[in-house]
């Protein structure tokens, strides 16, 4: 392992970290699980480097387990609820019942206060302005201040930390170890880098990926952007879109052409989100105008 990455706190947003704690095994032992069904000797990097790549672009998943990080994150807790939905890694969370709750809050600069997306109800869009978004960041830092407030006079009023934490903004940043092999990492990674990704996870995401992945597996980095990350899945019904334009000539499609292509079971939807993304996947290829 780099010593030099092993407890070096990578900041991430204004009071948030990742670190480094511990790692086991690299690129080798990847293509070394994954050779050893049939015992092939030595390789080249050169041959490292394309079984990895094979690896991952055929989705073989296994030999990508056999190697584990271990990272002691600080995050706030709106957005460790999402982290927390990748099951699939050991957890130990600072515990607000047994200890003081962390003194710090993530807080939203002026020009940051995001709208609501009219396209997607769980994602933002544009930036209010400078003048509503000082209002709304002088609202939240006194909120803040009387929410610390509130929960320090509990416990020095000797309420039970249990009870004393349960106002507290879901802002209050939160601290865990987060213990997780390279394949369910790169799961994570795809899904929190992603451009829809909330942007306060996404930063998260990518300090681990840049930071701390790209140097410890530099052939599955690699892998992982050319296969993974930004990757398109065409369905066998979007490719029959594209069969039926390319057939008849109309490619780039108007949007015309593309809704006489269309799948039969997209036909007299008025809202349909597989036709509308299909339509976006079109325009990424240049396939629509």
């Amino acid at each position: 392992m780099n010593e030099s990455l092993r407890w070096q706190k990578i900041p991430v947003l204004d009071k948030g970290f990742v670190c480094l704690v511990d790692v086991m095994g690299d690129d080798g032992s990847i293509v070394q699980a994954a050779r050893v069904s049939y015992g092939a000797g030595t390789k080249t990097p050169s041959d490292d480097r394309t079984l990895i790549r094979y690896l991952m672009r055929h989705q073989h998943t296994t030999p990508f387990e056999m190697a584990e990080i271990k990272l002691l994150v600080r995050v706030p807790m709106d957005s460790w609820r999402q982290w927390i939905r990748h099951r699939t890694a050991s957890v130990n969370e600072y515990s607000t019942r047994y200890s003081v709750a962390v003194d710090a809050v993530y807080e939203m600069d002026a020009d940051a206060w995001r709208m609501q997306s009219e396209t997607n109800r769980q994602g933002s869009g544009g930036v209010l302005s400078d003048a509503i978004g000082q209002t709304l960041s002088n609202e939240e830092k006194q909120f803040h201040q009387n929410a610390r407030e509130l929960y320090e006079r509990r416990i020095q009023s000797g309420v039970a930390r249990e009870l004393a934490r349960k106002d507290l903004p879901l802002a209050t940043y939160t601290e865990a170890y987060w213990k997780v092999d390279l394949h369910n990492l790169f799961r994570f990674l795809r899904l929190r880098m992603e451009s829809k990704a909330q942007y306060e996870i996404a930063q998260y995401a990518a300090a681990i990926g840049e930071k701390i992945v790209a140097p410890l597996f530099p052939f599955c980095w690699e892998a992982f952007l050319d296969y993974q990350l930004g990757t398109m899945r065409l369905s066998r019904l979007d490719q029959n879109v594209i069969e039926r334009l390319s057939q008849t000539g109309a490619l780039p499609a108007t949007e015309e052409q593309f809704i006489a292509a269309q799948d039969e079971s997209w036909q007299g939807l008025e809202r349909c989100r597989e036709r509308d993304e299909c339509r976006e996947k079109l325009k990424t290829l240049r396939l629509y105008k």
